[in-house]
């Protein structure tokens, strides 16, 4: 199928690619409390299609550790380089808002902060115990960096409490190299593996295609992540952000990830999510519903 290669070609987005626009008081609502605290959200940072109907439903996933990642993987809006102070009241007012929210399920993302000593995993574990301290009954999800694979900085954030602890894989191992220079495909699946050790804790990971990857090294990527123990996969179409990112290869028809979602579940992945705009953390309350998993 046709690349993107310039904004022009944008609008030749097939039809089963549109996104609803927000329309509701909802969505307003969390508007102002993210820009009232100053917060971060990977919705807006990355540039997310399903902000609208996300936002429009009370659910949003805020992003600590700054807005600027020490990384810069191909296919991602957040800007990078520039890496400002941790700011050490950011787990309070991250806590507080969602207190404000009344909400069951929440998704706390960061940026990769490979510039600090413990590459931020004591910010990420103090955001968790305080979102947990004024929310006891709100269900955690983390998704979280590869900590480029210290196995103790991911087990401070899985001892930390979180109900899902959730990290993407991005790609293929194939393409790993060109679309996430910075990371590593053993990395990755080294992070879902110490997280499926722990007793109780869910296990998520997330896959974009369009990017030029096979039908069977989707189903090798799904193979690997089950024997890493995850437990989710949600699957979405790449879609460029803008002409300095990697370009779109293919648009996956939604025959296709329904043919993916039926593979996966086969190979032994609890459940699937499946279909063009789907992103890691869209609905993920409604993903580990799914599973049966809260």
């Amino acid at each position: 199928m046709s690349e993107i290669t310039s904004k022009s070609n944008y609008k030749r987005l097939p039809g089963w690619l549109k996104a609803p626009l927000p329309k509701n008081k909802k969505f307003f609502k969390l508007k102002s409390l993210v820009q009232k605290y100053n917060l971060n959200t990977v919705c807006e940072s990355a540039s997310c299609p399903n902000i609208g109907e996300c936002w429009d439903a009370g659910t949003l996933t805020f992003m600590i550790l700054g807005n600027s990642c020490s990384r810069a993987c191909k296919f991602c809006d957040v800007a990078t380089g520039n890496l400002l102070p941790v700011n050490p009241d950011e787990p309070a007012l991250i806590a507080e808002t969602l207190s404000k929210l009344n909400l069951r399920y929440a998704v706390i993302t960061s940026v990769d902060r490979d510039d600090l000593p413990d590459g931020g995993s004591g910010h990420w574990a103090k955001t968790i115990k305080m979102v947990r301290s004024l929310c006891p009954d709100m269900k955690i999800e983390t998704l979280i960096p590869d900590f480029q694979g210290d196995i103790d900085l991911i087990n401070k954030i899985c001892d930390a409490g979180p109900d899902v602890l959730a990290h993407n894989l991005e790609t293929v191992e194939s393409l790993q190299y060109h679309i996430r220079p910075q990371c590593r495909y053993t990395w990755s699946l080294n992070t879902l593996k110490t997280a499926s050790l722990k007793k109780d804790l869910i296990v998520k990971s997330s896959l974009m295609l369009g990017l030029g990857e096979r039908e069977n090294e989707v189903i090798n990527s799904m193979k690997d992540l089950v024997d890493s123990g995850c437990q989710i996969l949600s699957l979405g179409q790449y879609l460029r952000p803008s002409p300095r990112h990697a370009e779109v290869i293919e648009f996956i028809h939604p025959d296709q990830f329904l043919r993916y979602k039926q593979i996966g579940e086969s190979l032994g992945l609890v459940h699937v999510e499946a279909g063009p705009l789907v992103r890691s953390s869209y609905m993920a309350d409604q993903q580990a519903r799914s599973a049966g998993m809260i």
